[in-house]
């Protein structure tokens, strides 16, 4: 097959033969065209899965505003919460990620069987024990966060009625994380997708009564969140039970714990445990501060930050497929390659970063329209989008590299870079544009810009350095 042609400036900046040193290359690069079609492959169903499900939630979020502006803040304000609880097990997702994908480039598939089996047990007894400590502390969780007296009691009913699904959740993710490490991303797209499309069509029977159903209003999103959680859990397990399934827990073999798996997890899920916890409370105290400039300004940015979904749905399968396509790599003894793929995922994040931009900077008004009529949200949330313009370079970047370095096992550097933009940078400086600087909800937005930016820099240094080729896992 002939190499990919493409003009001067572009072809340095697409071609892999100019991705990776002389000194490191330890095989036969394949062509560009062969890179990107293999790229595309595992990017494509990872990509398409958390662009729809963020619609899925911008259209979510659509229909809990029909309800009010502030039932919008009153969902809205759960997300950070929400996902405290979850972090230990995403932070252990990431670990069955890498781990998994490295055991699939070993062409080790016992290993990776056992490992999703240990995740599996790991994952039910955390999220157990976190749902039940979130549902019996939910008020004054909710309270820390930012939630008024407007909005605290539908708030904690929301809250602890989804917490009621955490178990199924955790599961049906450590399946998913196991079938994305394997690079099995249709099937986590088949999963997401119709376990959102569900809750979507359940919001509509139950927050507004249709069809002959009650209308619940919050509590019937609240449902419709759990009935999709158990779609996807359901889903999920069939999946690692077919007979033609990659991966399998049929077995009664592997479901002990056994030392060089844990101290994977470990390894890299401790590095993203971390991080984990660093962005939820940098993410907490960065809604405490936007929560108290009112509850106008919280459903202004809750309805910007569903915008920003559309270009995190891209970065976030981009990132997916890097993670996967590194460990593979490195599991193959290939570093070379590793480094083109978390390169390829990169220059394919920057063209989609280009056309996102031009849709928010002449679509914004409309985006935000989509959500609300109130005329105040609308004018500031389109100064927002405009700022997302620019965010979006960054963000789609970073957080592709991020998971390239993830997918290595360098998760403790990924954390470090964290601690340090989101757990110190982010909050602080929305603080200070906020109320020092008296800039409001659009200073708020522009610590956004710069901890994406200082995350992008610090990050693609790390994966330039290409230390991370050496991590054993």
């Amino acid at each position: 097959m002939s190499k990919l042609r493409l003009p001067g400036f572009l072809k340095k900046l697409y071609s892999c033969e100019h991705m990776v040193k002389d000194s490191m290359i330890v095989g036969e690069i394949p062509t560009t065209r062969d890179v990107y079609k293999r790229t595309m492959n595992m990017a494509m169903p990872a990509t398409t899965e958390t662009m729809l499900v963020g619609l899925m939630g911008m259209v979510d979020t659509i229909m809990v505003g029909t309800i009010s502006a502030a039932a919008i803040a009153a969902v809205g304000i759960t997300n950070q919460p929400r996902f405290i609880v979850m972090s230990v097990v995403i932070a252990l997702n990431v670990g069955v990620t890498a781990i998994i994908a490295r055991r699939k480039g070993e062409k080790n598939m016992q290993t990776a069987h056992s490992t999703l089996k240990q995740a599996l047990i790991l994952s039910l007894a955390i999220s157990l024990l976190l749902s039940f400590a979130a549902f019996v502390f939910a008020r004054p969780l909710l309270t820390l966060a930012g939630a008024g007296y407007d909005i605290i009691d539908d708030s904690v009913m929301f809250f602890r009625t989804t917490m009621l699904s955490v178990p199924l959740a955790s599961l049906g993710m450590t399946i998913i994380a196991a079938q994305r490490g394997a690079g099995n991303t249709r099937i986590s797209m088949k999963v997401n997708l119709t376990a959102n499309i569900i809750k979507v069509m359940f919001n509509f029977l139950l927050i507004g009564g249709h069809l002959g159903f009650p209308a619940l209003g919050i509590r019937g999103a609240a449902i419709a969140t759990i009935i999709g959680f158990a779609v996807s859990f359901l889903m999920s397990v069939y999946s690692v039970i077919g007979r033609n399934s990659e991966l399998s827990i049929l077995s009664f073999k592997g479901w002990k714990f056994d030392n060089q798996t844990l101290r994977g997890f470990a390894k890299v899920g401790g590095g993203a445990l971390t991080e984990q916890l660093v962005m939820r409370f940098g993410f907490f105290m960065f809604a405490i501060v936007v929560a108290s400039l009112g509850t106008m300004a919280l459903t202004t940015h809750h309805i910007s930050m569903n915008i920003v979904m559309l270009s995190f749905g891209f970065a976030e399968g981009l990132g997916i497929a890097s993670s996967a396509l590194v460990g593979q790599s490195l599991g193959a003894k290939r570093p070379d390659m590793a480094i083109v793929y978390g390169k390829v995922c990169q220059r394919i994040g920057f063209t989609i970063s280009a056309v996102m931009s031009v849709v928010f900077i002449f679509g914004r008004r409309g985006l935000v329209g989509m959500f609300t009529s109130e005329e105040e949200i609308i004018a500031t949330g389109s100064y927002l989008v405009l700022i997302l313009a620019v965010i979006t370079f960054a963000q789609i970047s970073q957080l592709i590299i991020s998971g390239a370095l993830r997918g290595a096992g360098d998760a403790k550097y990924v954390a470090m870079v964290a601690l340090l933009t989101i757990g110190i940078l982010r909050p602080g400086l929305a603080w200070v544009f906020a109320f020092p600087l008296d800039m409001g909800l659009i200073g708020v937005w522009f610590a956004f810009l710069i901890d994406q930016a200082i995350r992008l820099l610090l990050n693609y240094t790390r994966f330039a350095r290409a230390k991370w080729i050496h991590i054993r896992l």
